[in-house]
């Protein structure tokens, strides 16, 4: 059996090498015991720091390193896929470079990967996290699984174990807007959650900003169905009807008692939340129509600047 383990990596030159120390440590005595391969792919994603001369000199210590260089940074959801479609193992693993999923974790997604399972899924607690992100993050989980199509925990992201056959379904879907998350749970297959302790990372400073996890978010809502589109539906249909109603009411009222003074707190709210609720509904539509306008330009997910993965060339699959 041959293991892929896919690592994206931005700007990580202060843990790159005790992660690949760390990864060797735990796999090279796994791989011994049961008699399994393994690489390491470590996927550049345009890292301007010396992140890509340190894979270089650990891949010519040993050749079980391997690495993919983006020509410039095209985000991680890219760099997951490069990843997938550049490995050749029997099943692949997916982990951040910042020791965060503990490589500890992999022997044990292994045994449940021999034992038939396609995903096996580690689901971290928030022990240690901040309150307000806690709350946050629970917020956002019950909000998205009331509107996306499939289903998303908390806790559970990217660090997995994936089949071949998971890994042929994941690089099968073409689209270029992608949300890994949401795609992990829709292509199904048998599945195994695992715990794990939060973890805080080693060395160097996250690349998730409010803006960036703000976007994030965003895609989450929106990659996945068109419900957001049919809310803005229902807004302007419950507005219509209160409209009328309001007509109504006011008509009724000027029949019994007259004409009265106009209202300016009537008029100012009327135009508020009206003019509120259109432009959000063009908000969303801008979504989509952008979503769609980068789909039909069908540019690739990624440029390779450089690799040492056996077989393949520099240029983008």
């Amino acid at each position: 059996m041959l293991l892929s383990v896919i690592i994206p990596c931005f700007n990580e030159s202060a843990v790159i090498e005790a992660t690949v120390d760390r990864l060797r440590e735990v796999l090279g005595e796994d791989a011994g015991k049961r008699a399994y391969e393994y690489e390491l792919i470590f996927v550049d994603d345009g890292s301007s720091d010396d992140t890509l001369e340190k894979l270089r000199r650990a891949a010519d210590k040993d050749a079980c390193v391997r690495f993919v260089s983006f020509s410039r940074n095209f985000g991680k959801e890219a760099a997951m896929l490069a990843g997938l479609q550049y490995s050749s193992g029997d099943c692949a693993v997916i982990m951040d470079a910042d020791l965060q999923h503990p490589p500890e974790l992999i022997p044990e997604m292994v045994t449940w990967f021999e034992q038939g399972y396609d995903q096996v899924i580690a689901k971290r607690n928030r022990k240690g996290d901040k309150k307000r992100a806690t709350l946050m993050a629970r917020l956002y989980y019950r909000i998205v699984n009331h509107i996306v199509d499939v289903k998303m925990v908390d806790g559970i992201g990217d660090f997995r174990l994936l089949s071949r056959k998971a890994v042929n379904a994941l690089t099968s879907m073409q689209e270029y807007n992608r949300f890994s998350k949401g795609l992990f749970s829709w292509i199904g297959f048998k599945e195994k959650i695992i715990e794990y302790e939060n973890q805080q990372r080693v060395a160097g400073e996250t690349k998730w900003s409010f803006k960036r996890l703000l976007s994030y978010g965003i895609d989450g809502l929106i990659s996945f169905n068109n419900k957001p589109l049919r809310i803005c539906f229902v807004m302007g249909g419950l507005l219509v009807i209160f409209s009328f109603v309001y007509i109504l009411i006011t008509l009724i009222q000027i029949l019994m008692h007259g004409v009265d003074v106009p209202g300016y707190f009537t008029t100012i709210c009327a135009i508020l939340i009206i003019g509120g609720v259109q432009l959000i509904s063009v908000g969303v539509l801008g979504e989509y129509i952008g979503r769609i306008y980068y789909e039909v330009k069908g540019r690739p997910h990624y440029l390779v600047q450089d690799t040492n993965v056996p077989g393949s060339g520099n240029s983008e699959d």
